[in-house]
């Protein structure tokens, strides 16, 4: 009789009384079998207020293209396109620096000044070019009349036409040579603008000081000037962007390249934002690989993300791969190790009622590992080799707590 249980857990076919025989069979091993038969071992059934407690949400095993995927180290930054480095266009010295990081900036506001011999040159040669063009004024002015007064004399035949025609050679010259005084005088306008800009003067601003305007309305994400500094030609001053777009740049990998396409999408989370995923599109790969880290430069645009982001923000982008061969796909989360066992949980609704379960409706669920074979993996999406046909539910979020009612389960609790 001792044996009973152990023959019931073997099975008919290894010594356990078969159905129907008679004689010495142990009713205790009768119980056992139909036990081990209603209850397989990795199996459990969970109420419907369990299953709300414990969180459980199934997914189905979906047959479709498999599409590789890579987690990989990402950083925002503001836009690029969105974006103005305004660096000193003359030599000089930083007098003012009149905004900080963060302030709002109009277009053709003032935001740093510098003096520099440049400014006192141009104002210079603008003053010479307006003289210049009023004495080329005042020459062309004098040899029309001398050309008029020529063409009488010569009507009234009092003059050569040799003299004629130097009269008139005269005041040609004469309007060239004020057309050029002209065009010098609306080049050293030009530059003395360069130099300032179109717009308001600030108070306090010398009239030889070379302003730097930025050229948009937006925030100024950016300063490296400092008062006092001499700076070069090109040296940067301040950066102003338009904050409404942020840029998610990648090192992509040279390997997973096939997954950078322009207009392709990328979520990505940020350790500020636990659990939340935000999205991007990619707009530009860089047509070069980088030699040293055999990365390349990738950048993707933020979607509209409700102000939650900021520039300079460490991320982890997911980028998916073309698609390829159809093949069994699970949530990455179903997929769980049961005692040296890769196995998903099979999930099946419990229908109020049926089978003795009326107390277990109301979304109940009929929990059952099953081992699997697994193939390639990325981070949200595992591909299943083997087993479960397409459309099975199985647990998704909160497998691990499924597995743990099943170790339970299995050890006896």
């Amino acid at each position: 009789a001792w044996l009973a249980p152990w023959l019931a857990a073997l099975g008919p076919g290894c010594g356990a009384p078969a159905e129907g025989r008679t004689g010495d069979a142990d009713p205790t091993a009768d119980a056992a079998t139909e036990a081990a038969r209603v209850a397989p071992r990795d199996t459990a059934t969970l109420e419907g207020r369990a299953v709300r407690l414990a969180g459980l949400e199934t997914a189905a095993v979906e047959s479709r293209p498999w599409r590789d995927g890579w987690s990989l180290p990402a950083r925002l930054t503001v836009d690029p396109a969105a974006t103005h480095t305004l660096g000193a266009f003359v030599e000089g010295r930083v007098q003012q620096v009149l905004v900080r990081p963060g302030d709002r900036v109009r277009a053709g506001q003032v935001l740093v000044t510098l003096h520099s011999h440049e400014m006192s040159d141009a104002r210079a040669a603008l003053g010479r070019a307006r003289a210049l063009v009023a004495g080329a004024a005042e020459e062309a002015r004098l040899t029309e009349l001398e050309a008029g007064r020529a063409e009488r004399l010569h009507a009234l035949r009092a003059l050569s036409v040799a003299d004629l025609e130097r009269a008139r050679s005269a005041a040609v010259q004469a309007r060239a040579r004020h057309a050029a005084a002209a065009a010098e005088l609306e080049r050293a306008r030009d530059f003395v603008e360069h130099l300032v800009g179109r717009g308001a003067r600030p108070s306090g601003v010398d009239d030889h000081d070379v302003l730097v305007r930025s050229p948009i309305a937006g925030t100024v994400v950016g300063r490296d000037a400092l008062p006092g500094a001499v700076v070069l030609p090109g040296a940067p001053l301040v950066a102003v962007s338009r904050l409404g777009t942020l840029a998610l740049r990648i090192p992509v990998p040279e390997r997973a390249l096939a997954a950078a396409t322009v207009v392709g999408p990328v979520r990505f989370t940020v350790p500020a934002w636990p659990g939340r995923t935000f999205t991007a599109r990619i707009t530009h790969v860089a047509p070069v690989i980088d030699s040293l880290t055999r990365t390349v430069e990738v950048l993707a645009t933020v979607a509209a993300d409700g102000g939650a982001l900021r520039a300079e923000m460490y991320a982890t982008a997911e980028l998916e791969g073309s698609a390829g061969a159809p093949t069994l796909v699970v949530p990455a989360e179903a997929v769980q190790l049961l005692e040296g066992d890769t196995v998903v949980v099979a999930a099946r609704p419990v229908v109020p009622g049926a089978g003795g379960a009326g107390a277990a409706g109301g979304g109940a669920l009929r929990l059952e590992a099953v081992r699997v074979r697994v193939g390639r993996r990325t981070a949200g999406a595992v591909e299943l080799l083997e087993a479960l046909p397409p459309g099975t539910r199985v647990v998704a979020r909160g497998a691990a707590i499924a597995k743990a009612e099943l170790l339970k389960r299995r050890g006896g609790g």
